[in-house]
């Protein structure tokens, strides 16, 4: 098991608030249990202490993750996001201008049957609410807030990608790699090497999770891709 300095981002007798760095599986791989995983990891670092996650990320997205101490503060906080009592935000980098400052995307989803492991839009899915806010327009690109009213299995990325704005890097569901070279004019390819996108995942972090009990709001900062992606943007493409 790889070493790795995992951030808190909030603790006190009954949970913990971990910033998940992306490329790092949050939670045991279904079929091989000795991958590296976020949980694994905080256990080892924490010896005779319970912690079960609350809910799930994906392996690429980064941000905001929760874990319980012991099994009746699972229950409470299982308990607020089964009935959604709890404000899930997400950062997100997606293709294309966006008309609005907001949309609601309320399309069921389920899963999809051709691509196991992947999700759809599908009429007897499960519902599905999300609230797309603009933070900042670029040229073919946006910033956005999205705050789930639901947690479906990718989301986020499926909703985006409905609404014809797919994710930066999201290759599953119609993303794209965001290049220097699509952004910077003049930019010179280095002979003999191809070139590394500023991002090499899904643009997707999770940003906070407002808690009802405890009365919290846990955010987590940018990762330095991100923050990359965002200042080559903002220099290149307003």
């Amino acid at each position: 098991m790889r070493l790795m300095k995992i951030e808190a981002l909030y603790e006190d007798a009954v949970l913990l608030a971990v910033n998940k760095p992306a490329g790092l599986l949050a939670v045991p791989d279904r079929w091989d249990k000795a991958k590296d995983n976020l949980v694994a990891l905080l256990q080892a670092d924490r010896p005779g202490q319970h912690l079960a996650n609350v809910h799930r990320l994906d392996k690429n997205t980064s941000g905001v993750f929760l874990l319980a101490k012991n099994a009746d503060a699972f229950r409470r906080l299982a308990r607020q996001f089964r009935q959604r009592q709890t404000r899930k935000l997400y950062l997100a980098l997606v293709h294309g201008d966006i008309n609005g400052r907001e949309r609601v995307i309320d399309q069921p989803i389920g899963p999809d049957r051709k691509r196991p492991g992947f999700s759809r839009i599908d009429p007897r899915g499960k519902s599905a609410r999300s609230l797309l806010r603009v933070r900042e327009q670029f040229r073919g690109f946006a910033l956005v807030e999205v705050e789930i009213e639901s947690g479906r299995h990718h989301q986020v990325r499926v909703h985006c990608q409905q609404i014809g704005h797919p994710l930066v890097g999201d290759l599953d569901y119609g993303g794209k790699p965001l290049l220097l070279s699509q952004l910077k004019r003049g930019y010179k390819m280095k002979l003999g090497e191809p070139e590394r996108p500023l991002m090499a995942r899904p643009a997707l972090h999770a940003a906070s999770v407002v808690l009802v009990e405890p009365s919290v709001t846990i955010t987590a900062p940018l990762p330095k891709d991100f923050e990359v992606a965002l200042k080559y943007l903002r220099k290149f493409a307003v």
